[in-house]
């Protein structure tokens, strides 16, 4: 399954890409994750828990970032095994770039399921797979400009 996507960040690119990178926020942003441990430049275990309709499952794994671009783009990718309720894999092609009103996030997300997960049917799990995406990148936009309406000069 693959999602597209874009985001409009009110920040510069340097501060995006910071935010991309830190293990901390990735920790902090993306949705379940219980603990990150370990380097950009090595990968990191990861420990995430999801529910995917009736399944839900501590998934343990690994986080690798590649093709890195400073500034401009990465690949994040991300595997782990739940258990009964089978394996998930993933990645994220990221790419920035400068943008009237800020920084322009793109991204093509590509996942892959297997086990009693992939029983659930298609349409649950690319609505569960869009969700968590949007969460992920609303959890960024938040680290990086803050809870939505806490800016009050945009008037």
């Amino acid at each position: 399954m693959e999602l597209t996507g874009s985001r409009t960040l009110t920040a510069n690119r340097e501060t995006v890409w910071a935010h991309l990178t830190s293990p901390e926020v990735l920790r902090q942003t993306i949705p379940g994750c219980e603990s990150l441990e370990g380097t950009l430049e090595n990968g990191f275990e990861a420990e995430v828990t999801q529910k995917v309709g009736p399944v839900k499952a501590t998934f343990h794994g690994t986080v690798t970032v590649s093709d890195i671009v400073p500034e401009e783009s990465y690949t994040i990718a991300g595997e782990g095994k739940g258990g009964v309720a089978g394996f998930a894999k993933g990645r994220a092609d990221v790419a920035l770039a400068d943008g009237p009103k800020g920084t322009e996030l793109t991204y093509t997300v590509t996942a892959e399921i297997g086990g009693k997960l992939a029983q659930l049917g298609s349409r649950l799990l690319h609505g569960t797979a869009r969700r968590l995406a949007d969460k992920f990148f609303d959890n960024l936009q938040s680290a990086i400009e803050g809870p939505a309406g806490e800016t009050s000069d945009e008037a």
